[in-house]
Formats: C-alpha cells, structure tokens, sequence
C-alpha cells in the first residue's frame, strides 16, 4: 500500500504507452480574470503525522465545503468563515496583498472523524446538504450525517482495497458509485438489501487495472465515466452496464481523474503531466492542456463549468488555471512560504482543487496543499476596456 504521508500516489501503469494525437495549432492563452489569493488556512501547532489534503468538495448550495485526506477528519467550512474575517496586509511576490490567516482549529465549524484515510469525498444530491459520502484507503464507502457526525451507510465490496473515488447519480440520488484498486467500478444502491449491496459491477480492464476516478454525468444522459491505470478513460451507461460505450484513449500514463464539463464534453488528468478534453459523442481527442507538473501523485481536477475554466494542482506546489480555450495555463500560483506555513515547503505539492460552481462574473478557486494548508483564491472578470 502507498505511504499517504508522502501523498496521493497513483498506482503502477501497465507497460504499454499509446502515441498522443497531434494537436492543431492555436492561438496564444490569454487571461479575461484577475485572480488574487484571499486566505490561507493551516495549523499553528507543528502536526505530528502528514495532514495531506486530498480532497476539496463544495456542498449543493456553494455555501460550504468539505475537507478530507491522509489525517482521518472531515473538516466542515463555510465559505463566510473562510472569506470574511479581518484581512491583514502581507508583503508576497513582490506586490502587497490583503490575506487572511487563519487557523484550522478556529475556521474549521464542524469536524467529524473517520476510521480511515479518506481520498474522496462526495456531498448527496437531494439532502440539502446534509449527507456526505467518502471513500477511504481500507475500500470502505460511508455515508455520513453531517449533523449528528455519526455514519449512517457503510458498504466493503471492494474487498479493503483501496476506493480511490466515489460520485453520485443527479437523476436518482440514491444511486452511487465508486471506484477502487481491485480494478472495478460498482454501483450501489441503500434501498437493496439490508447493506446496499451492489446492484451492477463492471472490471474496465481484463488486467484489472485500478479504477482512479468515477463521475456521474450531470447533465441528464445516463453515462457514467471511469479513469483507470490502464491509461483510458471509459464512459458506461448505467442502464446496461456490460460494455463501454465510449473509450478514450490518449493518455500515456494513468488516468487520476474524469470530470464532465457539460453534455457533449469530458475533461481527463493523467500523470504524464496533462489534462485531455473529449468529445463524448465520438471520443474524439478536442484539445491537451500542458504547464502543470504531473507525474506520479493525484494533484487534483476540477472544472468550472459557468466560466470554461479548469483547475489543477502541480508537483512543483502550484495551482494552475487553464482556459478551455488554449492548452497553455491562463494562470499560476505558487504555494510559497508566507512565514505560518514555511515548514516543508521544498517536499510539498498541490494536492487538491475546487471550483465554487456559481454563475457569475466572480469565481472562488479553493486549494489543499500535501502540508494541509488551504488556499483561496478569488478570481474576477476583467473589464472590457482592461
């Protein structure tokens, strides 16, 4: 099993490689966003293990978020908490800059403590945010009562290997899925048995590939994607899942994650240092998004789907932001050492990344380091006349 305290590490990739498609040539990136980073979150008191944070979800109504990684705790936020307190001037990057430090303990409204260490992390459609769904390192998908703090559902049909990822169904909430290093992706459902046992299990792989990433498609259509160390993304569809409808293949090395960006694309990140967009439809290769640095640790996706952005973390610690547009980055930051949070810095990376999923001129970008500091980001649409 991977040692955690180092992070998130992908498992072994088959010996094949496939050949990258040639890519059009395009227009140079240019940014429409001024971004600047608003607060950072970590802990005063020297941690004695590894606080990697593997994994950064908002809630339904982008009012709060959840926290989860290798220090076995689900760290409960709310967007208030981490934007609104006093601001204190710091000189950073050369320019001077209004960020607020805080400190987990403090900025933390709710916590609730997990058996094992978590590497994802889904909110429940339909439960006004009540119900939290997490994977952990000894294959067990819970369910957990944000309220009461207490599991609520427990499924381990993945014989204690390891779930990399769990997602849920938006057309039937009850529905969920997971994917595990005993190379499968099942779906679950609670209302079937006294346990919720699995009610369809696919192996993507005749070599049992470890299945990295799985992701519902939200936008109505009934497919479901998956990310394997096989180097392919594959799309099922839930009402028959024998086949793969769709297979993507261009990556070179292991799929970490798939997110859909609307109904006619997907958005992969493998660890040979790219993100990849597809067409669903034909599986066709859209467009490769290189800058970041990627070659062995989960450094987390996430896309914005209102603005056509794409966030990443780096194994050189930093978070990037690609325009969906063009394959160079619009942005970069660096996790720098701002004096609270300097300890380790030359072995840390960006681990985690999310998107605030709102509909405006104004975007919220949130980052979890492998220290387990946090970071947010603000981004606003540049002006016409800028």
């Amino acid at each position: 099993m991977n040692d955690f305290s180092s992070g998130f590490h992908p498992p072994a990739v088959p010996g094949h490689e496939t050949k990258l498609s040639a890519e059009e040539k395009q227009p140079a990136a240019r940014c429409e966003w001024d971004f600047s980073l608003a607060t950072v979150v970590s802990s005063t008191a020297n941690a004695t293990v590894s606080d990697t944070l593997g994994v950064i979800e908002f809630d339904p109504s982008n009012t709060i978020l959840a926290t989860g990684g290798i220090a076995r705790k689900i760290r409960i936020y709310t967007l208030n908490s981490l934007l609104g307190p006093q601001e204190e001037t710091v000189h950073f990057q050369g320019e001077h800059q209004s960020i607020a430090f805080l400190d987990h303990t403090n900025a933390c409204g709710n916590c609730i403590f997990t058996p094992a260490k978590l590497s994802s992390l889904r909110w429940k459609p339909g439960t006004g945010g009540r119900i939290l769904g997490s994977g952990d390192y000894d294959g067990v998908v819970m369910e957990y009562d944000v309220e009461t703090k207490v599991p609520i559902f427990e499924r381990d049909e993945h014989g204690g290997r390891r779930v990399w990822s769990v997602d849920y169904s938006h057309s039937d909430p009850f529905l969920g899925a997971s994917g595990s290093d005993d190379g499968t992706m099942q779906m679950w459902d609670p209302r079937c048995g006294e346990v919720g046992g699995s009610v369809a299990k696919v192996q993507p792989t005749k070599s049992r590939s470890s299945v990295c990433c799985v992701e519902f498609n939200p936008f109505g259509d009934a497919l479901i994607a998956a990310g394997c160390a096989d180097q392919k993304a594959y799309a099922y569809d839930v009402r028959k899942m024998v086949e793969p409808v769709h297979i993507f293949d261009g990556h070179t090395k292991t799929i970490t994650y798939v997110r859909f960006l609307n109904a006619q694309t997907l958005v992969s990140a493998g660890t040979d240092g790219c993100l990849k967009l597809w067409n669903i439809v034909d599986s066709r290769l859209l467009r490769t998004y290189k800058g970041h640095v990627n070659s062995r640790s989960f450094v987390g996706l996430s896309v914005w789907r209102h603005g056509g952005l794409l966030g990443c973390g780096s194994e050189n610690n930093q978070v990037f932001v690609y325009d969906t547009r063009w394959g160079e980055p619009i942005w970069v930051h660096g996790f720098e050492p701002m004096g609270r949070d300097s300890s380790d810095h030359h072995h840390a990376f960006v681990s985690s990344v999310c998107w605030r999923q709102v509909n405006e001129d104004q975007c919220t970008l949130v980052a979890g380091g492998s220290n387990g500091v946090l970071h947010v980001f603000v981004g606003k649409r540049k002006s016409d006349s800028e």
